[in-house]
């Protein structure tokens, strides 16, 4: 699919008009954001990436660090616009060790999730997600990340929920969300 002709629209406009809500998943009472009808948008999807690679702190990271499972699909799409290599944030048990884990929690329950060591040490990361919604993953994964040895240069999400509050989470981290809702 190709973007309409005219003038570009505004990024956040564009994954607005590319996400489907989905009531009661994964568990009653949670509003679930799917970002399936703008991964499979090839041109929403690049100018999403597009928007990402143009950021410093996305630009000068020697490692894309993406976050279990959606994070993933867009951590390899920037760092191969940003030259960069890749990094995966697991939910644990999923790596061949060594690794470090971190247990949190998050809207709807608990997690754990764990990465690589001896790949991170001394390495410039910038972490990307899908939704940024309590920030308890992406406060995960900073730990876990610095951890590791890695400096991290900033967070980048396609939506970030702003009313829940997960910003307040991650205090001192450039943080880049493409819609803020």
């Amino acid at each position: 699919m190709s973007l309409p002709a005219g003038p570009k629209p505004a990024i956040g406009d564009l994954i607005a008009s590319r996400l489907r809500d989905v009531q009661d998943f994964p568990q009653p009472g949670v509003l679930f954001k799917d970002i399936m009808p703008l991964l499979a948008d090839s041109a929403a999807f690049g100018a999403c990436i597009d928007a990402l690679a143009e950021l410093p702190a996305a630009s000068e990271a020697d490692l894309i660090a993406g976050v279990e499972a959606r994070g993933f699909v867009v951590a390899a799409a920037l760092a191969r616009a940003v030259d960069a290599g890749v990094v995966p944030v697991r939910k644990a048990g999923k790596l061949p060790p060594p690794t470090v884990s971190a247990r949190y929690e998050l809207e709807y329950g608990s997690a754990e999730i764990e990465v690589p060591v001896g790949v991170l040490e001394g390495k410039r990361v910038y972490v990307v997600d899908d939704v940024l919604a309590t920030g308890g993953t992406l406060a995960a994964s900073i730990e876990l990340l610095t951890r590791a040895g890695a400096v991290v240069t900033g967070i980048g999400v396609l939506i970030e929920l702003g009313f829940l509050g997960g910003r307040a989470r991650l205090p001192g981290h450039d943080l880049t969300a493409l819609l803020r809702l």
